[in-house]
């Protein structure tokens, strides 16, 4: 208490002098519109910064937050792509009695599950990427993987919360795929040499084939939905053993960078399994 004392007693002065100033702006704040004008327009000013600041803080820290909405939006967008659904033949269709029959029903047949990538190799001969979302969320093997920006996988296994995709970069990955202009339909599949690029076989000379060309899913698979970008013509080369092209695709996707993905479901899957079921048997 004492220290207290003789501090205000060695500093009275300064301190009766910030007392009176203070007394001072405020009647001049307070009696004259001109720098109570000044005063409102410099107070809003400061406040504005620094509200700004704080926002930007905020924002910050809810990045993930937000970027996860808009993960699951684009899933639920993707979900409803006409490439994802299958509509019915107009050709021909039966009518009971008098009622009506809808021929032009579409159905959605794959359904999109955003997914966090938690590990990724590209370096091994046989590349793997680990999901963070597994059977509890809906995953099963065998379902196809895509990024934003074209195909990743396909994955291979699943515990409760993650998933082992075998990437596009996998000695053992293959893909039936298609030039996106219609024609050339070959297998996609890695050499194992730079992750960059992935090699399509089987292309018939007959198809024009030029550099920058897309090549992009099939519609023969039940796996991966049609139109999906796998990569771009890098190099035409000739395949001397099967007299057809060998095409050089750099991919669509940076597998270096990439960090999030789609899950992607066949809704007929079941269907078209029991399906196939009925010839094995047979």
């Amino acid at each position: 208490m004492r220290n207290v004392f003789l501090f205000l007693k060695r500093y009275s002065v300064f301190i009766f002098f910030l007392v009176m100033q203070g007394v001072a702006l405020s009647m001049l704040f307070s009696y004259n519109r001109f720098h109570q004008t000044a005063y409102g327009m410099f107070s809003n000013e400061v406040a504005g910064e620094l509200n700004k600041k704080v926002n930007g803080v905020e924002t910050f820290f809810t990045l993930n937050k937000q970027n996860e909405s808009l993960r699951e939006e684009n899933a639920k967008l993707l979900s409803y792509l006409p490439s994802g659904s299958l509509y019915a033949d107009t050709a021909f269709r039966l009518v009971s009695d008098t009622a009506l029959v809808d021929s032009l029903a579409g159905f959605r047949q794959f359904q999109y599950f955003s997914a966090k990538i938690i590990s990724n190799s590209v370096f091994l001969q046989q590349n793997i990427i680990v999901l963070h979302r597994g059977s509890d969320q809906g995953i099963e093997p065998n379902m196809a993987v895509v990024g934003t920006d074209g195909l990743i996988g396909t994955v291979v296994n699943v515990s409760k919360n993650m998933s082992i995709v075998m990437s596009l970069l996998h000695r053992q990955s293959k893909v039936i795929a298609v030039l996106k202009k219609g024609s050339g339909l070959g297998e996609v599949s890695w050499d194992g040499k730079d992750p960059r690029f992935l090699v399509l076989n089987k292309i018939p000379k007959t198809i024009e084939v030029k550099k920058g060309d897309t090549v992009v899913t099939s519609t023969y698979s039940d796996k991966f939905p049609p139109g999906l970008p796998i990569g771009f013509v890098e190099k035409v080369e000739q395949d001397q053993e099967t007299n057809t092209y060998k095409l050089k695709i750099k991919t669509a996707v940076d597998f270096y960078t990439v960090q999030h993905a789609y899950v992607v479901k066949n809704l007929l899957q079941e269907e078209m399994d029991k399906l196939k079921s009925t010839l094995i048997k047979e």
